[in-house]
């Protein structure tokens, strides 16, 4: 999965120096990390649920993901301090890159109806986020071992500074953004 590393500094580093006028390479910008978070709103009715979301985090991502807990109680939603609500994982390195080479290019094509992610999602920082209704896309996950299915959150942290450079370093990536 060496790909997207060397396709990285092979060819998306002169595309970028070219088309925003970098000075030095060191001004390019890059993919910091990935993180993916799964929210859980049914752990104190069902705590096996967390384990399962657990295991099918580890089994997508190669990484064992931490627990998120509540940070302040809510009684609407019988929600207290410190309770596990979801789980996360932080990739960087060689597993990010691997990780966002499936993505593009496995997962995200699995998905019914699929014509792109949406152009929009950019924080203002040159951050990218995207949701996925269900872990079944990835190609590791196995259909008669679920017990029910889950959405995730997937970030993108880059070093770029505005969302234009954000957006083309990830569509020089692979990322399938609409037209």
């Amino acid at each position: 999965m060496e790909k997207l590393r060397e396709q990285y500094e092979k060819e998306v580093v002169p595309a970028l120096m070219k088309k925003f006028n970098y000075k030095s390479i060191m001004q390019v910008p890059k993919l910091e990390k990935i993180v993916i978070n799964i929210g859980l709103g049914d752990t104190r009715d069902n705590p096996k649920a967390l384990d399962n979301a657990i295991n099918d985090l580890s089994i997508i991502t190669g990484q064992r993901p931490i627990i998120t807990k509540a940070r302040k109680s809510i009684a609407a939603f019988k929600l207290r301090e410190g309770a596990n609500v979801g789980c996360k994982v932080t990739l960087r390195k060689e597993r990010m890159y691997e990780f966002a080479y499936k993505l593009f290019n496995v997962a995200l094509p699995r998905v019914r109806d699929f014509r792109g992610v949406s152009t929009t999602s950019f924080d203002g920082k040159g951050n990218y986020s995207m949701g996925i209704k269900e872990q079944l896309i990835f190609p590791e996950i196995e259909y008669d071992k679920i017990d029910k299915l889950r959405g995730m959150d997937i970030i993108f942290v880059t070093t770029a500074e505005t969302d234009e450079e954000a957006r083309e370093l990830l569509t020089l990536l692979g990322m399938p953004f609409k037209n």
